[in-house]
């Protein structure tokens, strides 16, 4: 059975190597992202300019494998690149990939033999460019998407908080009637939130500035210039405006992923905290009539084939199975994470593909979060005050007063008889009304002025 199409005889790029791959790894028909390829590209191009400035190679091949790189890195030939993910630990597939793609490219603009190996894969091996290229994919998909992501979804929630921060609602614990708050503190408390996971993801960053590329097969750098790695490393900073390194300790970068696998974590703790608010959306959107109905969120498509008028809360719902599928991934990655064997993990490819699918999922997730929920919400005022008077958790005002035992004696019989708690209060504490709301007041009882900054 096979899951790769053929492409025309006259249309394929790649060689022998590419070919040998696709038939021998029909496992899925998941191929490596397309950031991954761009960053492949993008270092084959960084490579074969250090090559060239470090007299490795010839300025005319140098030239045209740079140029070649560059289409590959900008999606040109991206229906060249079907090797399967689950394919050799190394990636060493998708290198030779890369490499045989671009010294076809290249020999057709010079009319020279340039060869995969010997020009294009000059002074590299898979060791080392496929960690390298895990890195880049991942740092700039961290930087360009999912920390703007993160802010842009922070700063909605922060909106809907200070539009909020005098509307004043049950809070819940269990599920159950809880205390009053203002609905800016709940949403502060998830702008928190995602400004924490922001940091969390912030502090694996720096590590993922530092590249493999220079350590060659096992890190010792054989067959490499001594310079090749650091100059590699300025050609990438160019293009990429980013501050990548070459790594302190080759040894480590090629054999193991601690740096990918710390950053997975903080993806999926991210996805914990999207998670969270998708879910308190759900439940405040619920009803229309049975359930809490809170908040109405913008009506994005019918809810139902079969039930006309039903309404779904669908952006919440794709959140979730999005952060999910980062958790899946998160346990994938941790698992490929022990795969480094004495000088090489050989887990690369399933690596690589897991940690670009979570920031791309997270990114994606918090801007729809952010705009097709948080932006545009209906807080409904009016069924809130309405339910907010009811409950009888707000005896709790009167606990210093009255003890614990005569307020729990109060909610159980407001909440039985389903009568006002101020008028059962009124009955049994022998307080006058008077007194009674002002103690009970909600908005007294928010202890706004201690939260203010969180919701201003």
């Amino acid at each position: 059975m096979s899951f790769k199409q053929k492409s025309n005889p006259e249309s394929i790029l790649y060689g022998q190597e590419t070919e040998k791959a696709l038939e021998n790894f029909q496992i899925s028909q998941l191929t490596m992202p397309r950031m991954f390829i761009r960053s492949l590209g993008l270092l084959k191009y960084a490579c074969a300019k250090a090559n060239r400035d470090l007299g490795k190679l010839e300025p005319e091949i140098s030239t045209a494998i740079q140029r070649a790189a560059i289409e590959v890195a900008e999606g040109i030939h991206d229906d060249q690149f079907n090797v399967d993910v689950f394919q050799t630990g190394s990636g060493t597939s998708t290198n030779m990939n890369a490499n045989e793609v671009i010294a076809k490219l290249a020999s057709a603009s010079t009319g020279a033999a340039v060869h995969p190996n010997d020009h294009v894969n000059c002074g590299q091996s898979s060791n080392d460019i496929i960690p390298s290229c895990i890195h880049i994919s991942a740092a700039f998909s961290v930087s360009e998407s999912l920390l703007p992501a993160l802010d842009h979804l922070a700063d909605k929630i922060d909106e809907q908080a200070h539009a909020n921060r005098k509307t004043i609602k049950t809070g819940r614990t269990h599920l159950m009637d809880a205390v009053p708050m203002t609905f800016g503190q709940e949403l502060s408390g998830w702008s928190a939130q995602i400004k924490n996971a922001k940091s969390h993801v912030e502090v694996c960053f720096p590590q993922l500035l530092e590249l493999a590329v220079g350590g060659s097969a096992i890190g010792t750098g054989i067959n490499t210039h001594p310079q090749f790695g650091e100059e590699v490393t300025k050609n990438i900073n160019k293009r990429l405006n980013l501050q990548f390194k070459e790594a302190d300790n080759h040894f480590a970068a090629i054999s193991s992923q601690d740096a990918v696998v710390a950053l997975s974590g903080s993806l999926r703790s991210t996805a914990l905290s999207l998670s969270k608010i998708a879910n308190d959306l759900r439940w405040l959107s619920s009803g229309p009539t049975s359930g809490l109905g809170e908040i109405t969120l913008k009506k994005l498509q019918a809810g139902s084939s079969i039930m006309p008028g039903k309404v779904n809360p669908v952006i919440p719902e794709s959140v979730l199975m999005a952060c999910t599928q980062v958790q899946g991934n998160d346990f994938a990655i941790s698992l490929g994470g022990q795969a480094g064997n004495f000088q090489l993990n050989t887990m690369l490819p399933l690596i690589a593909f897991n940690i670009i699918q979570s920031i791309e999922l997270l990114s994606n997730a918090s801007t729809a979060l952010a705009e097709k929920a948080i932006d545009g919400m209906t807080v409904n005022h009016d069924h809130i005050s309405d339910k907010l008077w009811r409950n009888p958790i707000l005896v709790t005002s009167l606990v210093d007063k009255l003890g614990y035992d005569k307020c729990a004696e109060i909610a159980e019989k407001s909440f039985h008889e389903q009568r006002s708690v101020l008028d059962v209060a009124e009955e049994l504490s022998g307080i006058s009304r008077a007194d009674l709301k002002t103690y009970m007041e909600p908005s007294k009882l928010t202890n706004e002025h201690r939260s203010n900054k969180n919701t201003s």
